[in-house]
């Protein structure tokens, strides 16, 4: 087992607070809390909470994942936490307009595979996942009155997001105001000794959290606030799925391989630190082979291609990915071998046919295709959403973007 120190060092890698003696409380709160779990021998209660917006988990929060997985291995007691009563007002920390709403079904339905997901980082054995409707749910009006009686406007209203929406005259919603009251009280529940989250969690985590349970007479939970977001695949903003810079960790290997491929090159040390987890030499020595040309930036992202390809679905599938991916950009032929098949049994419109097989998220997302000559048939662009393929056609090859194939067929 490392010392404290170098526990220390582990669980404090990456974080960033904006405030060095802010890190440096956090840093010595955990020291404590350390030191004492080493003296009862109770392990530290640990978790991160992640709102089911939608029904995909992408590399981006893989971060916080990791840290989770550090803990974890450490010795303590982990829990994944899906935010299925939080979610349905969603965290408006980093939004510059109101969130809609979801449904309780709609949040219910994107939290099915949450756990599974989960699992491609945190060990199964060692994990514990929960649920805030478990808590969240049972508070009556009084409850809440209670709970906010804690707070001001004033600290809600400071908030950058806030502060910008109030200058613009865009309205804030009284709703979203306890979205970090909920969050709080996630960790009162709990009884948490440690909530690790990013940047945008700051405010719900460090302050929410900790008042909240010391107003409930628990001792403050430690803050593990990640520093840097992964970009994504424009390499530019954070990655987030309702931008569409997105890579879900349960895409498809040749989907999640093409996606990483098309990321710019100078998102690549960050890719290689946040989701590698490389070391600062390491890092350096990749940054100076690009500088002066000793490395090839394609090689090397075709490295990392592979290598997250392997942690997410294995090695054959990374090498399957390598293949097709050779196969569509690097062969004469331009198509991969092993492409899916799919029946029509009569003739049946282009986006019909995309929805069915889910190669679209919605007719919207198609339309858009195809007026960017994004979808083609037999390699020809579809650009009217009326277009039909016929079953006098077929065989045809219809395909989305770049990485997404289907060879149509009768039976």
């Amino acid at each position: 087992m490392p010392t404290i120190d170098e526990q220390l060092d582990i669980l404090m890698s990456g974080t960033e607070y904006g405030d060095p003696q802010i890190k440096e409380a956090m840093r010595q709160e955990l020291r404590e809390r350390l030191i004492e779990s080493e003296r009862t021998g109770r392990p530290l209660r640990v978790y991160c909470g992640y709102d089911p917006r939608t029904a995909d988990l992408h590399l981006g929060h893989t971060i916080t994942m990791r840290k989770l997985r550090q803990f974890q291995d450490l010795g303590h007691d982990v829990t994944f936490l899906i935010g299925t009563f939080t979610s349905l007002i969603g965290d408006p920390s980093d939004k510059d307009k109101v969130r809609t709403q979801l449904t309780r079904e709609q949040v219910e339905e994107n939290a099915r595979t949450y756990a599974e997901q989960a699992f491609k980082i945190l060990d199964r054995e060692r994990t514990r996942i929960r649920h805030n409707d478990e808590w969240l749910s049972t508070l009556d009006f009084a409850d809440i009155i209670r709970l906010a009686s804690n707070f001001t406007v004033q600290q809600f209203l400071v908030r950058e997001n806030f502060k910008k929406r109030l200058d613009a005259g865009e309205p804030i919603y009284l709703h979203e105001l306890f979205y970090g009251l909920m969050q709080g009280y996630d960790a009162v529940a709990q009884e948490a000794d440690v909530q690790v989250g990013g940047q945008d969690q700051l405010f719900n985590i460090l302050i929410a959290g900790r008042k909240l349970q010391e107003a409930m007479g628990q001792r403050p939970q430690v803050a593990i606030i990640m520093g840097e977001s992964l970009p994504g695949t424009d390499g530019e903003i954070k990655m987030s799925k309702s931008l569409g810079n997105h890579i879900p960790i349960m895409a498809e290997p040749w989907d999640m391989y093409g996606k990483i491929m098309s990321i710019p090159d100078k998102a690549l040390l960050i890719y290689h630190k946040l989701i590698l987890g490389w070391s600062p030499n390491q890092l350096q020595q990749l940054e100076e082979g690009l500088k002066t040309n000793r490395l090839h930036p394609n090689q090397e992202k075709m490295r990392l291609a592979r290598e997250i390809v392997t942690i997410f679905h294995g090695a054959e599938a990374a090498q399957a990915a390598q293949k097709r991916w050779d196969e569509v950009f690097r062969s004469h032929g331009g198509l991969p071998e092993d492409m899916p098949e799919a029946y029509l049994e009569t003739d049946e419109r282009v986006l019909d046919i995309l929805r069915r097989l889910s190669m679209v998220a919605s007719g919207g997302e198609a339309k858009r295709l195809m007026e960017q000559n994004g979808i083609r048939l037999n390699e020809q662009p579809v650009t009217d959403p009326s277009a039909v393929v016929r079953l006098d056609m077929l065989p045809a090859v219809l395909q989305v973007g770049k990485r997404k194939f289907v060879r149509l067929k009768t039976r």
